[in-house]
């Protein structure tokens, strides 16, 4: 059985989130442009024997969307926060965490800051933010030129985007999905209308990791801090076109690592759920070295 929960983690915000299952929890993070619902496939298998949490991430689909008054409002801090709430709130002191992109990022994060509470960590699709920026450069960061519309100062990117939203987000959708049947209508028409309501806070969160989500990546390489969990990481085949060893970037955080090339688009969840289930189940039977 399903649930639905508002679950308050800050002042002032909620999440709309999802519970199915019994059992370890796994809290389980959307990604752009997207809400809880690309976890489908995933959580629908995982809750045979799990307790699976999925939020709305901060200013996403359901949840809350708090004005951007401080850099601190979509920090991935911030929202890592939000989540070891959230978990608390639903009874979980400890948890295993999956996140997919913009819910990779806020994973990491979590697992960096709660390293007591993040039993294991999967990553799907990302770099940690410090290493995206430094492997942009040059036309290959054409690529990404949303990062940087969104990194721009409040005001200009916010009127572009909320002037073609549809257009926009749905770009996005069609990019980076090898199997367009992995998204049908009616889950692409949530997705875009779920963008349509929250484009000041999505402009928020990518223009954080423009500016403190570097922050704080930084002052934990300058301080030597890594992941101290077993993590996993699921990532396409980028890192050879763009000129880096995405492996290698990531063994520099997480010395407990597997890092598993696949084939299937960006959206993985959607377009290979069972080759992320398996993935997820396999990390979830290592031991912390």
């Amino acid at each position: 059985m399903t649930e639905t929960h508002r679950i308050p983690v800050a002042d002032g915000v909620s999440l709309h989130t999802t519970v199915a299952g019994a059992g370890s929890p796994i809290v389980l993070l959307h990604g752009f442009p997207q809400t809880h619902l690309m976890w489908r496939h995933v959580a629908a298998e995982l809750a045979a024997d799990h307790t699976v949490i999925c939020p709305d991430l901060r200013g996403y689909g359901a949840s809350d969307k708090p004005a951007e008054t401080s850099p601190d409002t979509y920090a991935k801090r911030t929202m890592a926060a939000d989540i070891v709430a959230l978990a608390r709130a639903l009874g979980h002191d400890r948890f295993a965490l999956v996140g997919h992109d913009r819910g990779a990022l806020v994973a990491i994060r979590a697992a960096m800051d709660h390293p007591e509470v993040v039993t294991h960590l999967a990553s799907l699709d990302v770099l940690p933010t410090l290493d995206m920026w430094d492997v942009l450069h040059g036309t290959s960061a054409a690529v990404a030129f949303h990062l940087y519309l969104m990194a721009q100062p409040p005001g200009l990117p916010e009127r572009m985007i909320a002037a073609s939203a549809d257009e926009f987000f749905g770009y996005f959708l069609d990019l980076w999905t090898r199997d367009a049947a992995a998204i049908p209508p009616d889950v692409r028409a949530a997705y875009l209308a779920a963008c349509r309501g929250a484009v000041p806070s999505i402009v928020a969160d990518y223009r954080a990791s423009a500016g403190i989500d570097v922050e704080h990546d930084r002052a934990d390489r300058e301080a030597g801090r890594r992941l101290v969990m077993p993590v996993t990481v699921m990532q396409q085949d980028w890192g050879s076109a763009l000129g880096f060893d995405a492996a290698g970037l990531w063994r520099a955080w997480a010395p407990d690592l597997v890092h598993l090339p696949v084939t299937s688009g960006h959206f993985m969840a959607e377009e290979a759920p069972a080759e992320v289930t398996k993935a997820i189940r396999d990390l979830l039977t290592r031991l912390k070295v």
